[in-house]
């Protein structure tokens, strides 16, 4: 059994832990909230004893081998910096840190203390994303990506109250390409590498992050188009284009329903059986990884993250969007 630790006691979190309890490797056994009564609240709805309110105490106490890190996204570099040197492995959250700077440190940390440090990008794991991938020679020279993720935040209605959400807060490092890009984006880079060139226009919102966005990526032989936003809603699925057919996906985030439309008019479903489980997955190799005193996965390795990260860095600097992170060491 793993010993986990989780910092965070959102709905993600809870959905995290109930599928990584499906791997019947999974054991929680300490929660932290930077309020005693959050920590013991959501401690007692998992049946866990012990809770920290020190972050520090929880990353030297010997009760866990790992933690799952699910804070606001400015600070998990910070605090998965301070797990990985306690020699814990760290799960943590996309976007796994503000910047490049911080992803490079956090890594460093990792190697240096031999412990594994993943990016928790769920769709990397999932079956019908390996089915794409699998798939992919089927249509041919690729020669476009479209990836779209347009999610109405019901936070935005609060945002538009004259309130101060995280979700649109700089403080925390969010905004739309971070919090909903990011799910266009890693498929991109998964399935092409880094691109050549990036293009990013947005809506900067008056608190200085992106409501939306668009970015144009080009490759030698191709291009990509990314559309995100948390202010708006769309219906459209994701394509990829090649020259003997396209790809129609129906949820670049969570791919469920996948189909191949060849040029001669025939198709294909390429869908695979995937449970509901969605997080089981991510659990699943993060934990096999541990098992197996690996430091790196293959599959969300550090070089994706990094590739992904300069990403999201060039199009925040085209679109005039930065955070206090940015000028901060670790």
């Amino acid at each position: 059994m793993i010993r986990f630790g989780v910092i965070g006691t959102n709905w993600i979190t809870d959905e995290f832990i109930r599928c990584a309890n499906l791997t019947g490797d999974f054991t929680l056994n300490a929660v932290y909230s930077r309020t005693e009564q959050k920590a013991v609240k959501f401690a007692q709805k998992h049946s866990v004893d012990l809770i920290f309110t020190n972050l520090e105490d929880m990353a030297k106490s010997n009760s866990i081998d790992a933690v799952y890190i699910a804070s606001p996204n400015s600070f998990h570099a910070r605090q998965a910096k301070l797990f990985l040197q306690n020699k814990k492995h760290v799960l943590c959250e996309k976007p796994i840190s503000s910047n490049l700077l911080e992803l490079e440190e956090i890594i460093k940390v990792a190697k240096e203390n031999k412990v594994l440090l993943m990016e928790a990008m769920k769709s990397s794991f999932l079956p019908n994303f390996k089915s794409i991938k699998e798939n992919l020679y089927k249509i041919g020279k690729i020669r476009r990506y479209f990836g779209t993720y347009c999610q109405y935040s019901s936070r935005y209605d609060k945002y538009k109250a004259g309130k101060n959400p995280n979700t649109f807060n700089p403080e925390f490092s969010n905004g739309s390409i971070m919090d909903i890009g990011i799910y266009c984006i890693y498929p991109l880079i998964h399935l092409f590498g880094k691109p050549n060139n990036v293009i990013a226009n947005g809506f900067i919102l008056k608190s200085g992050v992106d409501g939306e966005g668009s970015l144009l990526l080009s490759y030698d032989d191709m291009d990509a188009v990314i559309m995100h936003s948390k202010i708006t809603n769309s219906s459209l699925p994701s394509e990829i284009q090649g020259e003997e057919g396209n790809i129609i996906i129906d949820k670049i985030h969570t791919p469920e329903n996948i189909k191949i439309f060849y040029k001669n008019g025939e198709v294909e479903d390429i869908t695979v059986p995937q449970s509901k489980d969605i997080m089981y997955y991510e659990s699943k190799e993060f934990i096999d990884l541990i098992k197996e005193d690996k430091i790196e996965s293959t599959i969300n390795s550090y070089s994706i993250s990094k590739n992904v990260m300069e990403v999201l860095e060039k199009a925040r600097e085209q679109m005039g969007v930065s955070y206090p992170s940015d000028n901060k060491d670790l």
